[in-house]
């Protein structure tokens, strides 16, 4: 059965939340957790053959995400549910987000409990949930699922995927992290050194840290990186320390691939003086909200388009041309992934190295530059491009 075959690749990822999503807190889990309801007024339509049932034609949309973990990431997790705001917005649908908690045990009680409710589309994403969502699918043919997040290429006939080329975006990252090293800007010097903090020293993460080293070396060939695993997802107080590691051992910029624990990378930054760059969401903006000079400091974000992504998919669905049974993986070219562009980098990148940037992105586009993947690599690969740069 294909949940049986995911088991050994579940072994090594169970721990890595997909673009390194953190789970804060605990939800309620009993009758599907925390959720908000939201009820839109017109109706998305429905009309493929794939798409299933959703009731008569003038009735909205019905669309429930479940999450993983807990809101409050202001990463990964965070943007699905802009997705699913936006489904209410644009497509005028009826919508509802349940919060999980981190107890993994309470989570396919969950998705059972809602594949027997009457969603037209259901929605889940992330590595560590996999083997619980489609399982649920495969028990309830007659429904439709979205996985927004997916690193599995096998899915069962009845679930839409998502996976995204973020390498395309921290390529982008890296070559942002090193041009700010070399630059005259405060806080950087003249020996080009950057920082990159992951999660767990998995297949998933390295995906983010190969992307990075690569776009630095693109425009800084002699660029040297400082790696460290904080080994949790969760624990703001250790990104912050790793951080302040790197930052006096003369990174000028580091970038996060840690979910929740990326965010003491901020709090660093802010102490030394030093730059940052965000993940999966624009982070600056976020940070601007309840502090400006942490958000001043951050150059830029290397996003996955989750928000975007969830809302096409269900569009597709409402339009009866979402191909279910498949994985379609989204890069730069696909606007699936990219970084962000905001008032801080307009401030701090100078017209010169945004046309490099711009440059760069071009060359993306039109597939002249191709980034590696670290998850077809073997370990002593990802290895051997970590020491290269070591300082």
């Amino acid at each position: 059965m294909l949940v049986k075959k995911m088991l050994a690749v579940l072994a090594v990822l169970v721990l890595v939340l997909s673009a390194c999503s953190s789970n804060s807190g605990n939800g309620d889990s009993s009758s599907g957790g925390n959720s908000s309801n939201s009820s839109g007024g017109a109706s998305a339509g429905n009309t493929g053959e794939n798409a299933g049932d959703s009731g008569d034609a003038d009735d909205p949309l019905k669309v429930v995400l479940l999450i993983p973990g807990n809101l409050g990431d202001k990463s990964f997790l965070d943007s699905a549910n802009r997705g699913l705001e936006l489904i209410k917005s644009e497509l005028g649908a009826e919508t509802k987000v349940i919060e999980m908690g981190t107890d993994q045990t309470k989570w396919q009680p969950i998705y059972e409990d809602v594949a027997n409710q009457d969603w037209d589309i259901i929605i889940g994403g992330n590595t560590t949930s996999a083997e619980y969502f489609y399982a649920v699918a495969e028990q309830h043919p007659d429904k439709r699922f979205i996985d927004f997040d997916t690193e599995f290429t096998e899915i069962p006939d009845n679930v839409y995927a998502l996976s995204y080329k973020i390498n395309d975006a921290t390529f982008l990252a890296g070559a942002a992290a090193a041009l700010v090293s070399v630059s005259d800007l405060p806080g950087a010097d003249e020996d080009p050194v950057i920082g990159f903090i992951g999660g767990l020293d998995v297949p998933g993460i390295n995906t983010f840290l190969v992307g990075y080293i690569e776009g630095a070396q693109y425009v800084v060939p002699d660029v040297k990186v400082i790696t460290s695993y904080a080994g949790t997802f969760t624990d703001p107080a250790k990104g912050k320390e790793l951080a302040l590691v790197q930052y006096n051992a003369g990174a000028d910029v580091i970038f996060g691939a840690a979910g929740g624990t990326g965010l003491g990378i901020f709090d660093a930054a802010k102490e030394k003086g030093k730059y940052a760059i965000g993940v999966d969401s624009d982070q600056a903006v976020i940070l601007n909200e309840t502090d400006p000079d942490k958000a001043a400091l951050v150059i830029t974000s290397a996003m996955k388009n989750v928000d975007q992504a969830i809302l096409q998919a269900v569009r597709r669905f409402g339009e009866g041309t979402l191909p279910f049974g498949t994985v379609e993986q989204l890069g730069f070219a696909e606007g699936g992934v990219g970084i962000a562009k905001n008032e801080f980098y307009d401030a701090l990148m100078t017209d010169e190295m945004k046309a490099k940037m711009d440059e760069i992105e071009g060359k993306l586009m039109s597939g002249e530059i191709v980034v590696s993947n670290a998850m077809g690599m073997e370990t002593s690969e990802v290895e051997a491009i970590r020491n290269a740069v070591a300082p």
